[in-house]
């Protein structure tokens, strides 16, 4: 996902979206159209947008905006209100908006506006992310990854968290994106229904960071189950937790054959 054109998401269905689209498009992002739906702001994290726009004219967009500023899982997702004047700014960014947009520079403003606060990783730090990525899985993952692997879901936290703690550069967040995929998985042997969606919700802000391989990691792969598995979670009532497919908890796969953990 990290190289993937940057997503806006627009909030809702507002009256400005075609026009929002044009600059947006021709700034090289990508608009993706956001309803308001009951799992709101959950509903956001599957395309996890660099910047989501909201519409002030909606009666209820303090409370949305306070949503995805709040919600775990979604909190570092910036969001931009566009509103037809400024009069409303203060009370924007008392509900954790990055800013506001006044509708009448909608056309000239978006697209300044979306590059001062989506969220992308700066130049400096996707070339050092692409450096890291290149080297080797460090001792201390490799043996998470065995003991992910081997369903010990439990005692792989401990080497993820103490490799993530030692590692100061961005690849610090491959270990805690497979870290709280394997908590997850943990929850649900353990039949914790809630704990284990938490988890999944969460991982997601850390992989969309992170390139499809990493450190001999199949990145992409292990989003994809873990996806998978919340999505299924999200289908299934609490109740049903023990019924869960445990085949769907697949291991962390290494790119190159001989590694440890991978699967021939």
């Amino acid at each position: 996902m990290l190289d993937d054109p940057p997503v806006v998401g627009i909030a809702g269905a507002p009256e400005w979206a075609r026009r929002a689209e044009r600059p947006l498009r021709a700034g090289g992002y990508v608009p993706v159209a956001c309803p308001y739906v009951a799992d709101w702001p959950l509903g956001l994290i599957d395309d996890y947008p660099a910047l989501l726009l909201v519409d002030a004219a909606e009666p209820t967009w303090a409370a949305r905006v306070a949503a995805v500023t709040t919600e775990q899982a979604t909190r570092r997702m910036p969001v931009l209100v566009v509103a037809p004047d400024m009069a409303l700014e203060a009370a924007a960014l008392q509900v954790g908006a990055a800013g506001m947009l006044a509708l009448a520079d909608l056309d000239s403003g978006l697209l300044d506006c979306v590059r001062a606060h989506a969220r992308r990783m700066d130049e400096a730090t996707r070339a050092a992310l692409a450096c890291q990525c290149q080297e080797p899985l460090p001792p201390l993952a490799q043996l998470g990854v065995q003991r992910f692997n081997a369903g010990a879901y439990y005692a792989q936290h401990d080497a993820f968290e103490e490799q993530w703690m030692a590692e100061p550069g961005p690849v610090r967040e491959l270990y805690r994106a497979i870290l709280q995929v394997g908590v997850a998985y943990y929850h649900i042997t353990r039949g914790n229904h809630a704990g284990a969606l938490k988890m999944l919700q969460r991982s997601v802000q850390w992989f969309a960071q992170l390139p499809d391989v990493c450190q001999g990691v199949d990145v992409r792969q292990l989003r994809e189950d873990a996806q998978r598995v919340r999505h299924v979670l999200a289908e299934m009532s609490p109740a049903e937790i023990a019924t869960f497919d445990r085949s769907l908890l697949r291991p962390v796969r290494l790119v190159d054959e001989g590694e440890p953990g991978v699967e021939t």
